[in-house]
């Protein structure tokens, strides 16, 4: 056991005032951290003891060397500056993580998302509990990889920027289920509970998620730095949810995402989510979080640019209400992506004062599809009531302009764009202006599933109800394209109009 005044000496916050009443240090139950020792029954039973008055669970400096560790509620890990959870990895050390739920057949979302047992930290239901800085979580012994949706159309599945890839290729991101068994292929993985907070730790390599919430409510996640080889944040059907003043470098996948998939088996809306005064980028893997921001990598797994970025989608079968993203900045990174192509109704969404450098795709991009992974009786969802303001975004690939795309009589609808500026690298030709890309419709969504674009600036096509004020767009070389083209895009209104 230690005092309070212990805890504050070692510069650990402590979010829970009741989680003082009993301070457990992991040394304390038996953990080395050697970095050889296995750590882990040390970890779990420190956790079961604080949970039963409520409690902290004191992690010093050192490296702790862990398969899955167990959270419970009412339970506070805090970790010293210099403290590492390290993964272990099953082909090098004597155990393996938890055994992913038997959740039947997992129809509609990959592997990744439909369980949470199989990670580095995992938490079934908990409530009031937290994870502190200022330590490191290390996934050096995750994998990235998992299993695609055993959804039976699969039209959709990949991007279309995977078409090229061999089987074999593919194979190799998309092992079989059988083959994870006693993998983790997570850091940190939620379903359910609430009043959750991670705060002011590092995450580093990190597998398929860094960090995954699945229907978890009241989470808030602030001061994180993650810089991880697949997706960092991933918050799947949560509500009342806030991330800010994250750095999240995710070079293969999203940064910060939201969804609402049905990996709870039922339809569950992304609800009240704040994503607030977050950096997210591409960098090359590790470079964020050592500072030296290298940009070698040219290509992201899919075959297109390095991904980062934050985004809504793609799983969307239960929508999207209420959801704000402001005060963000994006560098050397995919911008902002908007997407609903499995059902589900998006609205009342707020994007606003935010900075893009070096955008590795499109500025924006709002997608309405019709892939509909999901079961019988999911239809066609929808997108309105969406404000776009204050963005400044440079050194856009050439190739693809802002996007907002719907479907022949599925159009989006209510789109307010204001106060945005936008600057291209330019050199597009006059037979890229002729371009008439097909609307694709069950085609998974990213920028570049339409090829180039045949306008440089603004693409509007089956959109309605769009009023852009004080839009400007601006090329570094010429692009004999039109800066502006729309397509069934009734009332579209510019003001003052583009000169």
């Amino acid at each position: 056991m230690m005092t309070r005044r212990d805890v504050a000496l070692g510069g650990l916050a402590l979010p829970f005032a009741a989680h003082a009443r009993t301070l457990i240090d992991v040394r304390h139950v038996g953990a080395r951290g050697d970095g050889r020792t296995l750590d882990t029954p040390a970890f779990n039973a420190a956790i079961l003891a604080a949970s039963r008055t409520g409690g902290t669970v004191v992690v010093p400096a050192g490296r702790y060397l862990c398969f899955s560790i167990r959270l419970r509620s009412r339970v506070t890990i805090a970790l010293a500056k210099g403290a590492v959870i390290g993964a272990a990895d099953p082909a090098r050390h004597a155990g393996a993580y938890d055994l992913p739920e038997d959740r039947g057949d997992q129809l509609y979302q990959d592997f990744g998302h439909s369980h949470w047992h199989n990670s580095l930290i995992w938490g079934d239901d908990v409530e009031d509990v937290a994870i502190t800085g200022p330590g490191l979580i290390h996934g050096l012994g995750l994998t990235r990889d998992g299993p695609g949706a055993r959804w039976r159309s699969q039209a959709g599945e990949r991007p279309l920027s995977m078409r090229g890839m061999t089987a074999a290729e593919i194979a190799r991101l998309e092992p079989t289920a059988a083959r994870m068994r006693g993998l983790g292929n997570k850091a940190i993985a939620l379903r359910g509970g609430r009043n959750i907070r991670l705060s002011s730790f590092s995450m580093l390599k990190c597998g398929h998620f860094a960090i995954l919430a699945t229907g978890t409510r009241d989470l808030r996640i602030d001061r994180l730095t993650i810089d991880t080889d697949r997706d960092g944040i991933d918050l799947d059907c949560v509500s009342d949810t806030v991330v800010e003043r994250c750095r999240v470098n995710t070079p293969n996948d999203d940064a910060i995402v939201v969804k609402s998939s049905l990996a709870l088996g039922r339809l569950v809306p992304a609800e009240r989510v704040t994503i607030r005064d977050c950096d997210v980028s591409g960098f090359d893997l590790g470079t964020m979080l050592d500072g030296t921001r290298q940009t070698t990598q040219a290509l992201a797994p899919d075959r297109d640019r390095p991904t980062g970025r934050i985004k809504l989608g793609t799983e969307s079968n239960g929508g999207y209400h209420d959801i704000t993203i402001e005060d963000c900045r994006f560098t050397h990174c995919r911008g902002l992506a908007l997407e609903t192509v499995d059902g589900g109704v998006m609205e009342r969404v707020v994007a606003r004062r935010l900075t893009m450098t070096g955008v590795t795709t499109a500025p924006l991009f709002l997608r309405l599809g019709d892939r509909r992974r999901g079961p019988a009786g999911t239809g066609i969802g929808a997108i309105r009531d969406v404000a776009i303001e204050r963005v400044t975004a440079t050194g856009i690939d050439h190739r693809f302009a802002a996007t907002i795309a719907g479907l022949p009589g599925h159009r989006i609808e209510r789109v307010r764009l204001a106060d945005i500026d936008l600057t291209y690298a330019g050199g597009g030709t006059a037979a890229d202006a002729a371009r008439r890309p097909g609307d694709l419709a069950d085609a998974y969504p990213e920028p570049s599933m339409f090829g180039v674009t045949p306008a440089w600036g603004l693409w509007l096509r089956h959109a309605a109800d769009v009023i852009a004020k004080n839009l400007r767009l601006a090329t570094v070389a010429i692009d004999a394209r039109p800066p502006v083209v729309t397509d069934d895009a009734p009332r579209f209104t510019v003001t003052p109009p583009l000169t």
